[in-house]
């Protein structure tokens, strides 16, 4: 990932700014969740299913994470907005 927001910000201050990650997390949890139901729902103790599904349980989260803060800085920045 080679965005300014990427190259120059610490993680925190990544997270919803950097519209690069959150279409990569969405491109992956979408490829991700179908793949796991379709060839490790039905044996979900195999070591391969719990792989899997901890990696599309981490890019949801992380996407899931940059939703939350996206949210909250226009929220903020609409605040900012309306006071001024």
């Amino acid at each position: 990932m080679s965005c300014h927001q990427c190259e120059e910000s610490i993680f925190i201050q990544k997270l919803g700014r950097c519209f690069r990650c959150m279409a990569q997390l969405s491109l992956l949890s979408v490829f991700c969740w179908p793949l796991w139901w379709w060839f490790y729902a039905e044996q979900p103790k195999t070591v391969e299913s719990i792989a899997l599904l901890f990696f599309c349980v981490a890019f949801s989260g992380l996407l899931l994470l940059h939703l939350v803060f996206w949210l909250f800085y226009r929220i903020r920045n609409r605040a900012n907005t309306q006071h001024k």
